[in-house]
């Protein structure tokens, strides 16, 4: 399966639709699929948007996680109490729920980056916060990449 990537710059209108990418719309094409599921970062103050059936391998494996352990709890309460599934209309558009706008702080000015499996949604603002390479540890970094084979 083909897998999502690149960064794209965007706009909410004023009811909170947001224009899914051109090549990202492809990818869904390639997979039969015109809905996305939307839902919060499990840490991030960002949102992530998943084809279904990706989301559906997600909540398999969830599934079959221990239900009273704290750490499942939160990512269900967290992620999956918020999914939202929203349907690709004519224009290329979803409708990103209120509910998801608030908890993620966007407001007209986003950032959409696709990550292989699902794209993430950010506030512009939010987004240069976090990906601004001169605040991080570099050299713990590559460190880590390294080791991880990157």
């Amino acid at each position: 399966m083909p897998g999502f990537s690149g960064k794209h710059y965007n706009a909410l209108d004023s009811k909170g639709r947001l224009i899914v990418p051109a090549p990202f719309r492809e990818v869904l094409s390639s997979i039969h699929s015109s809905k996305l599921i939307v839902t919060n970062d499990v840490f991030d103050r960002c949102l992530c948007a998943y084809p279904a059936e990706d989301w559906q391998k997600l909540l398999d494996k969830v599934s079959q996680m221990p239900q009273t352990d704290d750490a499942v709890k939160f990512f269900m309460r967290r992620v999956i109490g918020s999914a939202v599934q929203c349907e690709i209309d004519k224009q290329g558009r979803v409708l990103v729920s209120s509910a998801l706008r608030i908890d993620a702080g966007l407001n007209s000015e986003v950032v959409l980056l696709g990550l292989g499996s699902k794209i993430e949604i950010w506030s512009k603002g939010e987004f240069e916060g976090v990906a601004d390479p001169s605040k991080v540890d570099k050299e713990a970094f590559k460190t880590k990449f390294a080791a991880l084979g990157l």
